[in-house]
């Protein structure tokens, strides 16, 4: 062979080495093991179900199952609705206008009359108000009516027994996000969803997400949304508070809410579901490091939403079915989970 056709075929060969690298770097992780499990628990699932994946800022596996259900479809989220709650929160923490240290009685002095003045917004978002809470508020449909936040938060002061010093005990329900959203309200003297609207769905783009209600908005378990726009809103705090290029919420604010805020002898009232779980601000601490950073977090609704990011994997998820979320289908969300992290490897320190 001459010396002037080795240096073709070297060159070819470099071109299919490069080309044989690239489509490696490229390969879309293979997550069929997930159709096969969610297909085998079509009907556990109620014959409904939309499976969401997203990383390295696009949504990388897909699902639907079920007629006219798809990631556009709109649906309540349950208790999922308080991460939500916790961000519009921390977007008021980062201009300053709040303090996660502020006792709620510097912006409603009903608490200060009622003995309740110590309460402090972080133990608001942590469940950690000491106030009683009753189990059954966590489904939307045993909730009293109110007329408005105003009024619900009044009664929450007024009636409601406290069980424990501030910060003491950990219950989980309603209490704290809607005294949290109310304080919003005063503060910005503006409706709690019309606050939401400006700050986190409109510029997350979620044309599907709302908290609009007939009665008292529900901060902690009262929206409604879409697989696709509740990804976008999980992508933007796996990125750091970024969404599109444009600073949502800051990298502290995403700290504040990794924070692990309870241990295991607080927790007075956990429903099964969140069963062995600490608690952040807004969501479910799954696993944290050693400095007490939460590094996966989820948020379960009752209405079949299953929520969570994972920081070190790089990777968000959400899973969403028509109807109620028995404590049994946990299992499922789990060995989704179990699935993800046998394709994905961790990358944090």
């Amino acid at each position: 062979m001459s010396v002037k056709s080795v240096f073709p075929c070297v060159k070819v060969s470099a071109v299919l080495i490069f080309m044989l690298f690239f489509q490696f770097v490229n390969a879309q992780t293979d997550f069929s093991e997930i159709d096969r499990k969610l297909d085998a628990s079509k009907k556990e699932l109620g014959g409904n179900v939309v499976a969401l994946i997203y990383q390295d800022g696009k949504i990388v596996y897909q699902k639907a199952i079920g007629t006219d259900f798809n990631a556009k479809t709109q649906a309540p989220i349950g208790n999922a609705s308080q991460w939500l709650t916790a961000a519009l929160v921390m977007s008021f923490v980062d201009q300053g206008k709040i303090s996660l240290d502020d006792q709620v009685s510097k912006y409603l002095p009903i608490f200060s009359k009622y003995s309740k003045g110590y309460i402090t917004i972080k133990d608001c978002l942590a469940h950690v108000t000491g106030i009683e809470s009753d189990p059954k508020s966590i489904n939307p449909s045993n909730r009293k009516k109110f007329a408005s936040l105003e009024e619900e938060v009044n009664d929450l002061a007024s009636k409601k027994e406290i069980l424990s010093n501030p910060g003491l005990e950990f219950r989980y329900g309603s209490v704290g996000l809607s005294i949290a959203g109310r304080v919003l309200e005063i503060v910005a003297k503006r409706s709690f969803e019309q606050l939401m609207q400006e700050r986190i769905t409109r510029p997350l783009q979620m044309r599907n997400t709302s908290f609009s209600s007939f009665n008292a908005v529900n901060p902690s378990n009262g929206a409604v949304s879409t697989p696709t726009d509740y990804i976008s809103f999980l992508g933007m705090l796996l990125n750091k508070g970024m969404y599109n290029g444009k600073r949502i919420l800051s990298e502290k604010a995403i700290e504040e809410m990794q924070t692990v805020r309870t241990t295991p002898s607080m927790m007075k009232f956990v429903p099964k579901v969140a069963e062995g779980y600490s608690y952040g601000l807004g969501a479910w601490s799954l696993q944290a490091d050693e400095n007490g950073k939460a590094t996966i977090m989820a948020s379960p609704g009752l209405f079949g939403t299953w929520t969570m990011i994972d920081f070190c994997r790089g990777y968000a998820c959400v899973i969403l079915t028509k109807g109620d979320l028995p404590e049994e289908k946990k299992e499922i969300w789990m060995e989704v989970k179990r699935i993800i992290e046998s394709r994905l490897v961790p990358n944090c320190k």
